[in-house]
C-alpha cells in the first residue's frame, strides 16, 4: 500500500511538472526574474529546458542582493548553460522604498518588473515570469501586487507546485539549489519604519557572511539600530548557545558598529519581521 501511495504521489508530481512545461512552452519566449534561490533557479532551469535560448534569466543588480548570491547564481546558470544577464535597478533612490513601510517589497518588485518590461519591449518578449509557489500565496507579500500590476506570470503556482515539491523536482533534476536555505533580499532584515540604506544592508551582509564562515547554514541578521538580533535555525541553536560562540558573535557585530548583540531564542523563522504587522 505504501508503495502504491508513493507511486501515486510521484505521478501527481510529474503531472504538475508537465503542466509547468506546457505553460512555459505556450509562452514561446520568456524573461525569468532570477534571484538564484530554489524557486527561481528551478523556474530558470525549466524555462531553459523547454525554450532553450528563447528563455533568458535576468537578475537585478541591486545592493539588496548579497554578493554571495550573485556568485552562486552565476555558477548555476553557467553549469546548466542558461542565458543570463543583469539589469541595474534603482529602488534605493525611491523614497517610498527607502522609508521602509510595510509595502517596501511592492516598490522593489515594481522597479524590477518595470525594468524587465523595458527589456521585453526592446526584444519583443511579451512574457515575464517569476518564482512564486503555492505556499507563497498565503503569506504577506506585497511584491505579488507588483506582479499583478505588470501582468507577470507565476507558472510554478499556476502548475500547483509547493515549495517542498519544487525542492524534490530540483533534486531529481540534479540542481544544487534543491536544498538551499530560504533566502530573501537584505532589506528584509530591516524592521518596517526604519529607513533602508545601502550602508545598513551592507552591514547586514557583512554580518551574515561572518556567520556563514562560522559554519551556520540557516540564519538571519536583523538590524535594529544599535541592536543586532541574530536568528539561528533551531536545529543549529545548540552550536550558538555556548560562551565561546557568544564571544565570537560579540566581536563580529561590535566590530560592525552595533552596541548590543542579541540572540533570538525563538530561532530563525521566515518572515519574522511581519510578526509586528499581525500584532
Amino acid at each position: 500500500m505504501a508503495a502504491l501511495v508513493e507511486l501515486s504521489n510521484a505521478a501527481r508530481l510529474r503531472e504538475k511538472e508537465d503542466r509547468l512545461f506546457t505553460l512555459l512552452r505556450d509562452m514561446r519566449r520568456v524573461i525569468v526574474a532570477f534571484s538564484g534561490g530554489t524557486d527561481s533557479a528551478y523556474l530558470a532551469w525549466a524555462a531553459n529546458r523547454v525554450l532553450g535560448p528563447n528563455a533568458v534569466a535576468i537578475t537585478a543588480d541591486s545592493a539588496s542582493l548579497p554578493a554571495s548570491h550573485k556568485r552562486d547564481g552565476e555558477a548555476f546558470v553557467a553549469r546548466f548553460d542558461i542565458a543570463h544577464e543583469y539589469v541595474t535597478t534603482r529602488e534605493f533612490e525611491n523614497p517610498l522604498y527607502a522609508r521602509n513601510d510595510a509595502d517596501r517589497c511592492f516598490h522593489c518588485k515594481d522597479e524590477l518588473f518595470t525594468t524587465l518590461e523595458q527589456v521585453g519591449r526592446e526584444r519583443g518578449i511579451s512574457h515575464i515570469v517569476y518564482g512564486v509557489n503555492v505556499d507563497d500565496l498565503g503569506d504577506y507579500r506585497p511584491g505579488q501586487n507588483a506582479a499583478r500590476k505588470h501582468a507577470v506570470a507565476s507558472p510554478l503556482a499556476d502548475a500547483g507546485l509547493t515549495k517542498a515539491e519544487i525542492r524534490e523536482l530540483s533534486r531529481q533534476a540534479g540542481l544544487p539549489t534543491w536544498d538551499r536555505p530560504a533566502s530573501a533580499c537584505l532589506s528584509s532584515r530591516i524592521p518596517y519604519g526604519t529607513p533602508v540604506t545601502i550602508q545598513t544592508v551592507k552591514t547586514v551582509e557583512a554580518g551574515e557572511e561572518e556567520l556563514k564562515a562560522l559554519g551556520f547554514r540557516q540564519f538571519r541578521v536583523r538590524f535594529h539600530g544599535e541592536v543586532v538580533r541574530i536568528e539561528i535555525a533551531r536545529e543549529e541553536m545548540e552550536k550558538a548557545l555556548n560562551l565561546d560562540m557568544t564571544r565570537r558573535f560579540t566581536a563580529i557585530f561590535k566590530n560592525l558598529g552595533f552596541h548590543y548583540v542579541t540572540l533570538d531564542l525563538e530561532g530563525y523563522r521566515q518572515g519574522s519581521m511581519n510578526e509586528v504587522l499581525k500584532r
